[in-house]
């Protein structure tokens, strides 16, 4: 089983989204939380937590903050452990990206990244342990693997929508492609959630997605104005993966809201 599958799968999962412009408020705000159980087949390998940390600034600019981090269950760390967390800073309004860091940790590969877009200069420029590594022309308005989720979920789903979105690892530039399938409730521990189901063109991904001429990546979006991510289903050359949606807790604002009324 190769646990570094299910981080780059989850990675993936964040690739390709659709961009939706300013003017859009948005569904999701600080201090929301969403906690994923990653299984391998049917086996529980891991976990995963994506949230909204307090508005911030990066380099003088307003931004958004978001947090994803993703591990192994203390019975894999005993063979293959895995650590990993990004951080990603937008503009308030979730249009372009400011900066991006990757920190990984999966067995004994280590590897920390650090990604800072100049929007004057449309470039980016990719650091590695701190050194600079790649510089590269960038289109007006591009997303980093992680924020590019949260500025999907300002878009309002139907049934055969595509979109595609300019996305950046720092080495490369992609535009990711996506079609939404159908409709489908799920049975989750949070009860039966409608969705859309999305498929995704995972052609363009390296690694182990380029070895598995049948890939697949699907991901099913709660079918209502917050477009929260509830379910992940990957098929690659070494098996499937599934990453499920277990536990959420609503911004701060929705929960001081509720608390009042």
């Amino acid at each position: 089983m190769r646990l570094r599958t299910l981080v780059w799968a989850f990675v993936a999962v964040l690739l390709f989204s659709a961009p939706a412009r300013g003017g859009v408020k948005v569904p999701f705000g600080p201090g929301e939380r969403l906690t994923y159980a990653i299984y391998w087949t049917f086996i529980h390998a891991g976990d995963a937590v994506l949230e909204v940390l307090e508005d911030t600034e990066m380099d003088g600019t307003p931004a958004r903050h978001f947090k994803a981090t993703a591990g192994t269950v203390p019975w894999v760390d005993k063979f293959y452990k895995v650590r990993d967390a990004m951080d990603a800073w937008t503009d308030l309004g979730v249009n372009h990206s400011l900066r991006y860091k990757k920190d990984q940790n999966e067995g004994s590969y280590h590897k920390k990244v650090d990604l800072v877009f100049d929007k004057q200069a449309n470039q980016t420029r990719r650091f590695v342990r701190g050194e600079l590594k790649h510089t590269l022309d960038q289109p007006v308005d591009v997303f980093d693997p992680m924020s590019i989720l949260f500025n999907f979920r300002k878009q309002i789903l139907y049934k055969t929508m595509r979109f595609g979105a300019n996305v950046t690892d720092g080495k490369v530039s992609v535009v990711g492609q996506a079609f939404v399938e159908d409709m489908e409730d799920l049975e989750t521990p949070l009860g039966v959630i409608p969705t859309f189901r999305v498929r995704l063109d995972i052609r363009h991904l390296s690694g182990v997605f380029k070895k598995s001429p049948d890939a697949e990546l699907l991901v099913w979006f709660s079918a209502d104005s917050r477009r929260i991510p509830v379910k992940v289903r990957s098929k690659v050359v070494v098996g499937h993966f599934t990453m499920e949606l277990v536990d959420y807790r609503p911004p701060s604002s929705d929960r001081n809201s509720a608390s009042r009324d």
